[in-house]
C-alpha cells in the first residue's frame, strides 16, 4: 500500500543501499537525487489527495453498502443565506447530510447549527479557522485549532463531534498526529463535485451524477447559489434513481459523536 510510512521505510533503504554501493562503485549522484524527487513528488501530491490515505486512513465510500444509499456532505458552512435554503431542500426530498462546520462560522450562526442537528443531520469538525495555511501549522496549532471548535460545539449543544474532514482536503504527518491524538474519525468523499471553482452548475451536475453508485460520498458546499441550483437537480436524480441521501455515520455505521 502506498502510504507515507511504507514509503519513508522504502525509501531509506534505497538510500542506504545507494550510498553503500557508491563506496565500493562509481556512479552519478543522479540515482540519488531522483529517489530524494520521488519522495518529495509523492509527499507532495500525497498532501492534496486525501483519497491516497496516504499520510492517514479516511473514509471515502462504503460499496458494501446494502442500501441504495449516499451520503451528501457540506463544508464550510453554515452560511447566513445559503444554508437554510439547503435544509429546505433537504426536507423537501427526505435526504440526510452531514455539514462539515467552521468554528469561526458556528459562532456567528449558532442558530443555523441548532437547526441542522434538529432536522437529523450530522455534523462534523471542519477546523476552526480554516485558515489558508493549514498545511503548513504545527502539530499542536492543528490539535489548538480543532480542540477550539470541537469544544465550541460540545459548549453549545452539548455535543463532542467525532468526524473531522481537514479544510482543503490537506494531510500531512502534522494532522494525521494531530487527528490521532484527538481520536477523530476522518472523512473524505468518493465524488468531489468542485462547486467552488468555475465550472458551470451544468458540468458540477454531471460530474457528481454520471458515475453515482450507492455508497458515494459527495462533496459539495453550502456556500453558493450555483451549489444550491445543482443540489436540487441532484435530489430529483436520486429520487428517480431511487437512491437515498443519509448520515455519514449512518453509511459507515460509525459514531458521529462520542
Amino acid at each position: 500500500m502506498l502510504t507515507y510510512k511504507n514509503v519513508n521505510r522504502i525509501s531509506i533503504l534505497l538510500l542506504l543501499v545507494l550510498i553503500l554501493l557508491k563506496t565500493f562503485y562509481s556512479f552519478s549522484l543522479l540515482w540519488i537525487n531522483l529517489l530524494i524527487l520521488v519522495w518529495v513528488t509523492l509527499a507532495a501530491i500525497g498532501s492534496f489527495h486525501i483519497r491516497w490515505n496516504y499520510f492517514l486512513k479516511a473514509k471515502h465510500s462504503n460499496y458494501s453498502e446494502k442500501g441504495n444509499n449516499i451520503a451528501i456532505t457540506f463544508d464550510d458552512g453554515p452560511h447566513p443565506e445559503f444554508t437554510p435554503k439547503v435544509l429546505r431542500l433537504l426536507e423537501k426530498y427526505q435526504a440526510k447530510a452531514t455539514f462539515f462546520l467552521i468554528g469561526n462560522q458556528v459562532e456567528k450562526h449558532s442558530d443555523l447549527v441548532s437547526e441542522i442537528i434538529n432536522q437529523g443531520h450530522t455534523i462534523g469538525n471542519h477546523t476552526y479557522s480554516h485558515t489558508n495555511n493549514f498545511g503548513f501549522l504545527k502539530t499542536e496549532e492543528v490539535i489548538s485549532d480543532l480542540k477550539k471548535n470541537t469544544v465550541l460545539i460540545a459548549d453549545l449543544f452539548q455535543i463532542k463531534m467525532n468526524l473531522f474532514r481537514p479544510a482543503f482536503g490537506v494531510t500531512n504527518p502534522r494532522i494525521a498526529k494531530a487527528v490521532k491524538e484527538l481520536n477523530l474519525e476522518a472523512i473524505g468523499w468518493s465524488v468531489r463535485s468542485l462547486d467552488t471553482t468555475k465550472d458551470s452548475k451544468e458540468i458540477i451536475l454531471n460530474r457528481i451524477t454520471k458515475n453515482i453508485k450507492k455508497g458515494d460520498v459527495v462533496l459539495l458546499h453550502d456556500t453558493s447559489q450555483k451549489t444550491l441550483e445543482v443540489l436540487e437537480q441532484f435530489l430529483v436524480i436520486l429520487e428517480k434513481k431511487e437512491m437515498k441521501s443519509v448520515t455519514i455515520d449512518q453509511l459507515f455505521n460509525c459514531k458521529a459523536y462520542a
